[in-house]
């Protein structure tokens, strides 16, 4: 048994012992959703073996306990995920890491269901809170828990949050493996292009409310042997008048190479999104990002601009091609899949290679506003330029992208289905560089939570 096993074991016999406390039960959570997902990926390049049409019901119980009574308090948190495959056949599944939507058997064909359990014992002391489980979900500026799919990544380790100080909450952390959107097991963690991987991400960070209309974050992660990077955010709403206001974001990332990814060491290179690299697989990269919305009752204009240096692409923690047994993740478990804290992660594509300029918008409704409520729509467009060509002597030129699209949102108000929601998505892309190819992307989704009492 691992040790991580064995001490979560532990912990939660000893919180068995008291369950019965005060608190414990009284303040406890237990919910079960459901997600029906039709996901339709048309690639247009005449690779029809590619494309990609299925449908799956997922189905994920939560329960969060409460804290035992006393000094220090006891909790504990049980997350059950299951995923069922309703149709699509192996003519229309992938395994590619990118669109990674239910496990593959060996003959490429979609599995009939799969499933996980996990749990975190979690310790309450103060304004401080411990968790040391396998059901970790951090939405964080430098790790983001994906959630694009039919059920969510989650990851195993310990990480801290602390309020002791007024208007400021500190993030401390230590993850050693994930368990992605479409598998039942967990891996260790990677970067996008390696072949090797590792069962340590470090980070430590704050997020300073300065104002109720400024907030500061500073944040530093380390993945042993791929990256070290530096966040720097900042957000800021000024208040117009009561239905409207000009909000600013800001966002900084500097990473850099760590341990074997700079030393050339075999199955430790990225492969910089597909573009350049200053040095070969190394990490070297530097992004920043202006957002700008103005808000006017149910009307949100956004607009903004992202700058990725020529040095190199954007990174983050994503399981990419991880081999295993001498097999690459494109045809594995569904182990691929990732999100990261820049708007240009986008339905399909992530705009951060290495030089990308990349001038986006979008502009949303609430049709609340017309006597609809639960009712929203968006539209948004990515265009990237500048791309830095891959290092090979086919292609030196530069590239451009772009990414066109629209969402509509409405969820039950009330009645016998209040809360039921429905998600009707569209992604058009279209590149000049072959990777990623292009692609029309739909996505149908049905959602209902239903919260124990």
């Amino acid at each position: 048994m691992k040790k991580s096993t064995l001490a979560l074991a532990v912990a939660v016999s000893a919180l068995a012992q008291q369950a019965g406390a005060a608190g414990f039960l009284e303040d406890s959570k237990a919910t079960i959703s459901s997600r029906t997902m039709y996901f339709e990926n048309d690639v247009r390049e005449g690779r029809r073996a590619q494309d990609q049409r299925e449908t799956a019901e997922g189905l994920l119980f939560n329960f969060n306990s409460g804290y035992t009574q006393g000094v220090v308090g006891f909790g504990l948190d049980v997350q059950s995920m299951w995923g069922i495959h309703l149709g699509g056949g192996i003519d229309h599944h992938t395994a590619t890491t990118a669109n990674s939507f239910f496990p593959t058997e060996k003959d490429g064909s979609s599995m009939d269901q799969w499933g996980r359990t996990g749990a975190n014992a979690k310790v309450k002391f103060s304004k401080t809170e411990l968790k040391i489980g396998n059901a970790l979900a951090p939405n964080l500026p430098i790790l983001v828990s994906n959630d694009g799919r039919l059920l969510p990544q989650s990851f195993s380790g310990g990480t801290i949050t602390s309020k002791e100080i007024d208007n400021v909450t500190f993030n401390v952390g230590k993850l050693e493996h994930q368990a992605a959107r479409a598998s039942s097991n967990y891996s260790g963690l990677s970067v996008a292009g390696a072949t090797q991987d590792s069962n340590n991400f470090m980070f430590a960070g704050a997020d300073w409310k300065v104002t109720k209309d400024l907030t500061l974050q500073a944040y530093h992660s380390q993945l042993e042997d791929f990256y070290k990077q530096t966040f720097l955010g900042l957000t800021h709403v000024f208040q117009i008048a009561d239905d409207q206001s000009f909000k600013t974001d800001l966002r900084w990332f500097d990473s850099s190479s760590d341990g074997k990814n700079g030393q050339n060491a075999t199955g430790y290179a990225f492969n910089n999104n597909g573009g350049y690299a200053k040095n070969v697989g190394e990490v070297d990269n530097k992004t920043w990002s202006a957002m700008f919305t103005y808000t006017l009752g149910g009307h949100a204009l956004m607009l903004g601009h992202q700058r990725v240096n020529d040095d190199g692409g954007m990174v983050w923690l994503n399981q990419g091609n991880v081999t295993k047994n001498g097999l690459s993740n494109t045809h594995a478990e569904g182990e691929g899949g990732s999100s990261f804290y820049l708007f240009t992660d986008s339905m399909i594509n992530q705009f951060a290679r290495a030089g990308e300029n990349t001038t986006f918008g979008q502009y949303s409704y609430d049709f609340a506003r017309l006597g609809v409520p639960g009712l929203k729509a968006a539209f948004a467009y990515l265009h990237g330029t500048d791309i830095k060509a891959a290092n090979t002597a086919v292609d030196k030129s530069d590239s451009s992208e772009w990414e066109r699209d629209v969402r509509l949102d409405y969820v039950v108000q009330s009645g016998v289905l209040k809360g039921f929601g429905t998600s009707l998505r569209r992604g058009t892309y279209r590149g000049d560089s072959g990777t990623p190819a292009d692609q029309d992307q739909t996505r149908l989704i049905f959602n209902y939570t239903y919260a124990f009492k």
